[in-house]
């Protein structure tokens, strides 16, 4: 049995998974080139080119941006108040963990006109030409709109994990809580006392019950989206794994996708204990 041996439970359909250590990829299974939806997924790419234009000084975290009193931070961190996918404001910005694509829109615009030009042709500067991802593009919303293969979801969780674009104390902000302490629901898994969530990627911390496994540290960042894939980096393990399907998220997904990554830890995943991890404050 591999460690990728729980995908034969998952439901038919296109998908492809690759595994990293160390930053780079150890072990893949499915058509690691054919081009799938990412949906939230995209989020990452948006918050890592947002990063690259306030390592340039073109924008500032402390930017307003949003609705009043919000900013380029609170909108990176779901933390601006903005409705899910609407203008509406739900909630004063800092107070409230609201998953926001209107937010992310927002910070697309923000991004866009401070860079002067369009946040897509931005976001193949600064992300993907630089990751060499050639077979992606963002065909839709800045928020959920990126299409493209495994192997490119691959670059970018390497860059995650291992950061050249942002200096480090920009690639710190993508894995540290943003705004801790806030309450709020985590998309198809449930409300979270302390929804945690960094400047772009969500971070596991104490989250029960979760979409990665039970194996994976309290450090563990990253995303998942609605077209049924995921990517998420494990500091304290020294492991990684991209996954893309064309299956949309639903139960299935919170029972196979746990199942996977404590399959790729035990595998791949160096030792560690709670006490070697500091959750990120």
């Amino acid at each position: 049995m591999t460690a990728l041996a729980a995908l034969d439970r998952w439901p038919d359909g296109p998908r492809a998974v690759a595994v990293l250590v160390a930053d780079e990829v150890v072990d893949d299974r499915g058509d690691t080139t054919t081009a799938l939806p990412w949906a939230s997924v995209t989020k990452l790419a948006t918050a890592l080119a947002a990063l690259v234009a306030v390592a340039d000084g073109r924008v500032s975290l402390d930017d307003p941006a949003g609705p009043a009193g919000s900013t380029v931070a609170h909108l990176l961190a779901h933390a601006s108040g903005l409705d899910f996918d609407t203008g509406a404001v739900r909630a004063p910005p800092g107070t409230r963990r609201i998953y926001s694509n209107a937010g992310y829109e927002t910070l697309a615009g923000h991004v866009a006109d401070r860079v002067g030009q369009p946040f897509a042709r931005w976001l193949d500067r600064s992300v993907l030409e630089p990751l060499a991802m050639a077979a992606t593009r963002l065909e839709g919303s800045p928020a959920s709109g990126l299409v493209g293969p495994v192997a490119d979801l691959a670059a970018l969780t390497a860059e995650l994990a291992a950061p050249t674009l942002v200096p480090a104390e920009s690639a710190a902000l993508l894995r540290t809580v943003a705004f801790p302490g806030l309450a709020g629901l985590l998309p198809g898994v449930g409300w979270q006392a302390r929804n945690d969530w960094g400047l772009g990627p969500e971070v596991r911390d104490g989250k029960s019950p979760h979409w990665t496994g039970t194996r994976n540290s309290a450090s563990t960042f990253g995303h998942f989206g609605a077209a049924g894939g995921f990517c998420w980096v494990d500091p304290a393990s020294g492991v990684a794994c991209a996954c893309l399907t064309a299956t949309a998220f639903g139960p299935w997904a919170l029972e196979r996708w746990p199942e996977l990554s404590d399959d790729v830890l035990a595998a791949y995943g160096r030792p560690w204990s709670p006490e070697d991890v500091t959750p990120p404050a």
